[in-house]
This record gives structure tokens, sequence and C-alpha cells, in this order.
């Protein structure tokens, strides 16, 4: 019988503070210069402001192609439109799973200017064969998302499975995202295949993983990238309670040509991309 092989940090990354649409302010996790992307991984962005000038003008209209994006909102709302006539209310804990597509124009708009809006975008890419696949939409409340609780244990499931519960947000590859809690001495074991890319980012406390021999620490704030390996297993660290987002996806192995909102395969295929925008073809 084959021993599960279990994976180590390889790299920790810490999120770098910027801002994007409208002047929001956020933290840049992934898609920095420190970490560009983990293939299919393109971008991760933390947005966390109880100051309404710091988040109050959104994201108005703007294009993407090639890509989806996968926006996960903790706390306070927002309101989404796109060119293909699709409109969701982002409200705590509910997901808004957009698949871009060929092209698609949309907004994210607080719903309103006070108290703190919290939440994650993750941008996912598409493989070769999708990437000009017709946009899509999916709004998935929290009360759709499925939550497992056991022995210190709570798994909410954005995307994927865990322990034969499965979130109705559908990817084109494998995919899972889950926001993890750990409460002191309880273990988080999770199969993640070896062609799969797999990272947590740390929301609170620290995390301890990796073998019981040669054990690594991330901390709140951090992302931390696995390396070879099978299994990922997870602790809460300085016996407090850890909180923390967990993703693995399979790699798609494609060439990666992407400027500003559009992620293509060509650089003829991105300059296409700039022109359809240009041209009123695009969204």
């Amino acid at each position: 019988m084959t021993t599960a092989k279990i994976r180590k940090i390889s790299q920790i990354v810490q999120g770098l503070n910027t801002s994007d649409g409208a002047g929001v302010k956020l933290k840049r996790i992934l898609g920095s210069p420190e970490l560009n992307q983990l293939d299919p991984f393109l971008l991760l962005d933390e947005f966390k402001n109880d100051n309404p000038d710091d988040y109050a003008a959104g994201f108005p209209d703007h294009p993407h192609r090639g890509f989806e994006t996968v926006t996960y909102m903790v706390a306070g709302s927002f309101t989404h439109r796109d060119s293909k006539g699709h409109e969701g209310h982002l409200n705590a804990g509910s997901v808004q799973w957009m698949t871009a597509g060929k092209g698609i124009i949309h907004s994210e708009m607080p719903e309103q200017a006070d108290g703190l809006a919290w939440g994650y975008q993750l941008w996912l890419n598409l493989p070769a064969q999708f990437k000009m696949t017709d946009p899509k939409y999916q709004d998935l409340p929290s009360e759709k998302l499925p939550v497992v609780e056991e022995k210190g244990i709570r798994v909410k499931i954005l995307a994927g499975e865990y322990k034969g519960a499965q979130s109705p947000g559908k990817s084109f590859i494998p995919f899972t995202y889950l926001d993890v809690s750990l409460a002191p001495g309880a273990v988080f074991e999770r199969t993640a295949p070896p062609d799969q890319s797999t990272f947590i980012y740390v929301i609170e406390g620290k995390a301890k993983t990796g073998p019981e021999t040669e054990p690594s620490y991330v901390k709140a704030g951090f992302l931390g990238v696995f390396g070879e390996g099978d299994l990922v297993r997870l602790e809460a660290g300085d016996e407090k309670p850890v909180r923390l987002l967990f993703a693995s996806a399979q790699r798609l192995n494609e060439p990666v040509v992407r400027g500003g909102p559009f992620v293509m395969n060509t650089m003829g295929e991105l300059k296409q991309a700039f022109v359809d925008y240009q041209t009123g073809k695009l969204g």
C-alpha cells in the first residue's frame, strides 16, 4: 500500500498593499512581483476596509477575457452587474463566480458606504480550449454553500468537494476552494494530487503544516505555496485558533500572455482582445 506524501511549504509570500478599481485599497497576495502566478491561479486580492473612503468608489465597468473570477465576500456587500444582463448581490458569506470567456464587461460596487467591506477575489485561468467560451455568471448565496463541522474543524466549501459535501459552483478544471477554521489541537488533512498547484492564505492565527518531523509555519497575512506531494496536513500553531483559505487546482501547463484585464495564450490573441474591446466587439 502506497503511503501518501505530505506536502511541505516551498514558498511563503506576504501580501503587497496596493489599490485597484476606482481607488479601492487592497492587499495583492498572488499576482505580485514576488509571486506573479501559480498555474492556474493568476491573482488573489484581499480587500478589507472599514473606512468608506477606501472602498466606496468600488470597481466601475471594466472588461475581462480568458479567465474566471471567484469572489468571496466575508463581510459587507457588493452588487455585480455585467454586459450580459446578469446582476447579483454579493452578501457576507456568498460567492460570485464569473466566467469571462470570450469577453464581458462588469462592475462591482458597494451597496452601502459604511461598515466593514471584506472579501477575496481569486483569478482562475481558463484552458486554451475554453478561452473563448460564452461568458456566464454563478451567484452562490451563503446558504447554498455547504459547511462541514467536526472535532474542532469548520470547513465552508466555496468550490469543489470536502468530506462528501459539494459546492454548487461549476469549474472547467478540478478546483477546490475552502474556508477552513481550526481549533487548537485539531488536524485538517486534504488530498492534493501532484498535478495540482496548492496554497493556503492565513487569515487569522498561525498555521502549522507539513510532516510532524519537519513542520513549517505560515502567519496571518501570508500565503504558503505547497511543494511536491499528494496530501496537505494543517493544524493550529501556538495553541491558538487559525483561519485560512485553502485552494488547489489542476495545472494547465500552457503559455500565459496577460495584459491588464485579459489573459490569453499568445501575443496575437492578447492584441486581438484589446482591439475587440476598443471597437466594441468585446462584451
